[in-house]
């Protein structure tokens, strides 16, 4: 299947690009049904204002309710239910029925 070259406008600022016939194949090609709602330009300068994760979880030290051992875990223990160190969870997943 061949492409023609689209004009399209971009969203944020306005202004006419062109979606070539190389980026339409590409698109098709990841399965992404919508085409691009801004231009390179505008693309590129609204992924550099994404923030990395960059700051640490808060972990938090428990007692794994399997084999007994200390663990740190990325979250807050509610109490309610048991909390397991990552060998007993891996175990866990891979043993229970689908």
């Amino acid at each position: 299947m061949e492409f023609a070259d689209k004009t399209l406008t971009c969203r944020d600022c306005g202004a006419q690009f062109t979606f070539t016939g190389g980026e339409q194949e590409f698109y098709q090609s990841r399965g992404l049904l919508n085409e691009p709602g801004r231009c390179p330009t505008c693309r590129t300068a609204r992924r550099a204002t994404r923030q990395p994760r960059t700051e640490q979880r808060e972990h938090h030290q428990i007692v794994c309710a399997s084999c007994g051992k200390e663990a740190d875990v990325p979250f807050q223990p509610r109490g309610d239910r048991p909390v397991y160190c990552n060998d007993c969870f891996a175990k866990m997943r891979n043993t229970r029925p689908a």
